[in-house]
């Protein structure tokens, strides 16, 4: 073979050589971009061009017993843009902030920030009205972009605000049904894969999961009697210059609770902007406590039905308005020298209740005290409901008794007032409080919320017993503000002191209560009343509530008449509407006066000058005043007047003193 030839053919195995490496090269460069990085590549392309989106479920609605809306989901838009396609800020700020209602200052700092962080996305408005987002899409500018969002819309306002609750801007529940039952309500959301373009349009979608609508929930409230509830509760505290109150009207045959109020009230579909506004959200009706004062002696009377030989007709000494218990001496708000046990109810005497709540003793007390359901939670769906307290035996002091017989030494809520009125309405069982009638997701089968069969807890012929006495009450007690046009009713009155914890003392600031039912021989309805922070009797600032709320609750039941429409004829000498449990020690003079009427309290037959207001003011200037009226005054504390009894106005009886209670 030549030299040339040899050459030739070396020069073609280096060439081959060459060729062979390349295509190696570009085989295993292919099987790492195909085979092994394939799903990494993959994954970087997919982040390029698809976006997951996640489709918000529908938010479930929340409905009252007849259908009618309370909190619906409705379709919107909210408004972005991309900063890195808009004009300059200066310009983008001044086309959103007129039609958006926003401050364009602001819009334009918040478009250069944007831009300064290389951002591609940026919110200017969420939930925005039909008509805005209108008025955006007539302008067919590329980088403003409407996406598809929801808003929570509560229809009525307020109404029934406290039950059904709010949302936060994402629509996570900050209170009420729509916070405890947040989990239903919501649903379960889907996702879609987006495909997008070079400038992040999407061009293209495919559904990967469908969206599951959240619950649809059916409430127990009427709307029209929860309308009617509200507006004599607003009107009542109002007028009465009371801080808060709360109603609740139940059927005591299944609990269902047919409205429940409290005021204040706030407007849902406004989100709360200061602290103030998150105290409007408060739930009374459930969440907040208090001593119930003479309301409770129902508790009392029906414990000693069913342990002691005591009847309706026996003879209860009340000892001329006063009683020495074990050194704790306790004053009524009327000299009776003795009453019969239904009077003690029907005149609401303290004293009488003290005479009964010592014959049932205390472990039969506390026994029924438990029975009617007090101290434990009634379960209702709502956040931060309040058990109430009720002592144990072992923390009881050894006048404890004679407090808790008129309703001190134990806290309850108005719901719990309410259910333990059920008991004696319905024949003696405790029933368990409602308020959902039902569930279903949309095209889904409706599930009725399960009923937990009542336990009876006192003898029906005691429930019987009671009825006729709280319906005394109303005939000839204190609480004839309570009767009804058509109909029988029952109930009791309350009126208890505050205990002010920075003072340690009981001030002259009331629960003011009512809790009934009607018609008697049959309740279709329980309807209970607490107005707090009062400065007037239950009779004369409750009991025209449950009148109102009780009238329109059977009109809506249509439940038949049992009376004729003309109201019973007023008595001549009727009951004052004195139901005062007097929960300070000692003096007479707390007792609540009225207008015109003396202070009768301290059973004296000589009266002594007015008692000026000294509320608010130091003790130098109450030592001025009282002085130079000759007023004898009796000081405790330090700092400004947050107390005093009697009330300015009154009269002061003869021989006794003005007591002030100072506080910081």
């Amino acid at each position: 073979m030549t030299t040339r030839g040899t050459k030739a053919t070396r020069r073609a195995t280096w060439l081959a050589i060459v060729v062979l490496i390349w295509i190696v090269a570009i085989t295993w460069r292919l099987i790492s971009l195909q085979v092994l990085r394939h799903a990494e590549f993959r994954a970087e392309s997919d982040g390029q061009v698809l976006k997951l989106v996640e489709i918000g479920a529908p938010r479930g609605g929340i409905y009252d017993r007849h259908g009618r809306p309370l909190a619906l989901t409705v379709p919107v838009d909210s408004v972005s843009v991309n900063p890195a396609q808009a004009p300059e800020p200066q310009i983008a700020a001044g086309i959103l902030s007129p039609i958006l209602g926003l401050n364009q200052p602001e819009v334009e700092t918040k478009l250069k920030e944007a831009a300064r962080a290389n951002r591609r996305f940026l919110w200017i408005e969420r939930k925005v009205s039909f008509d805005k987002t209108q008025r955006l899409r007539g302008l067919k500018l590329g980088w403003i972009q409407l996406q598809p969002d929801s808003s929570r819309v509560y229809p009525n306002g307020g109404l029934a605000a406290h039950v059904v609750g709010s949302v936060d801007h994402l629509e996570h529940g900050d209170s009420g049904l729509e916070q405890s039952l947040g989990n239903e309500l919501k649903g379960k959301p889907g996702s879609a894969v987006m495909v997008r373009d070079v400038v992040q349009r999407g061009v293209d979608s495919r559904l990967r999961s469908a969206p599951l609508p959240g619950k649809n929930i059916t409430l127990t409230i009427d709307e029209r009697l929860q309308y009617v509830a509200e507006r004599e509760l607003a009107n009542a505290v109002t007028k009465s210059g009371s801080t808060s109150g709360s109603v609740v009207a139940m059927n005591p045959e299944n609990g269902e609770i047919l409205a429940l109020a409290s005021f204040p009230g706030f407007d849902a579909n406004r989100p709360p902007r200061s602290t103030k506004e998150l105290e409007l959200r408060m739930n009374h009706a459930v969440s907040v406590p208090f001593e119930p004062g003479s309301v409770f002696k129902i508790v009392t009377l029906t414990a000693a039905l069913e342990t002691t030989k005591l009847r309706p007709d026996t003879i209860i000494p009340c000892g001329g308005g006063v009683i020495n218990l074990f050194g704790r001496v306790i004053h009524d708000h009327d000299a009776y020298a003795a009453l019969s046990m239904a009077d003690v109810l029907a005149k609401s005497s303290n004293i009488g209740a003290i005479q009964i709540g010592l014959k049932v003793g205390p472990q039969n007390m506390l026994d029924y005290v438990r029975r009617f359901g007090f101290g434990r939670r009634t379960e209702l769906p709502l956040p931060a409901e309040s058990p109430g307290k009720v002592r144990d035996l072992r923390a009881w002091g050894k006048t404890s008794l004679g407090s808790v017989a008129m309703g001190h030494e134990i806290s309850t809520t108005t719901t719990q007032l309410a259910q333990a009125v059920a008991v004696i309405a319905n024949g003696g069982r405790l029933v368990k409080p409602r308020l959902i009638l039902s569930r279903q997701r949309p095209g889904g089968k409706v599930e009725a919320e399960p009923i937990e069969t009542p336990r009876p807890v006192i003898r029906a012929e005691t429930a019987i017993t009671m009825r006729q006495l709280m319906e005394g009450v109303v005939l000839h007690g204190t609480g004839a503000s309570a009767r009804l046009t058509g109909y029988t009713s029952g109930g009791k009155t309350g009126t208890a002191q505050i205990y002010d914890p920075v003072c340690r003392c009981y001030t002259h600031r009331y629960n003011a209560s009512f809790a009934g039912f009607a018609p008697v021989v049959k309740p279709a309805v329980v309807v209970v009343v607490t107005i707090n922070g009062a400065a007037m009797y239950g009779a004369t600032i409750a009991a025209p509530v449950f009148r109102e709320v009780a009238t329109t609750a059977l009109r809506l039941l249509d439940v038949p008449k049992d009376l004729p429409d003309v109201p019973p004829p007023q008595e001549e000498s009727p009951v004052r509407a004195n139901d005062l449990a007097i929960a300070d020690l000692g003096s007479p003079a707390a007792v609540l006066p009225e207008p015109g009427i003396p202070n009768r309290g301290a059973a004296l037959e000589l009266w002594g000058p007015r008692v000026p207001d000294f509320y608010g003011k130091t003790v130098k200037a109450v030592m001025q005043e009282s002085a130079g009226l000759g007023l004898p005054v009796e000081l405790m504390g330090t700092g400004i007047v947050r107390a005093q009894a009697p009330e300015a106005g009154s009269i002061l009886p003869r021989g006794e003193r003005v007591r002030i209670q100072f506080a910081r």
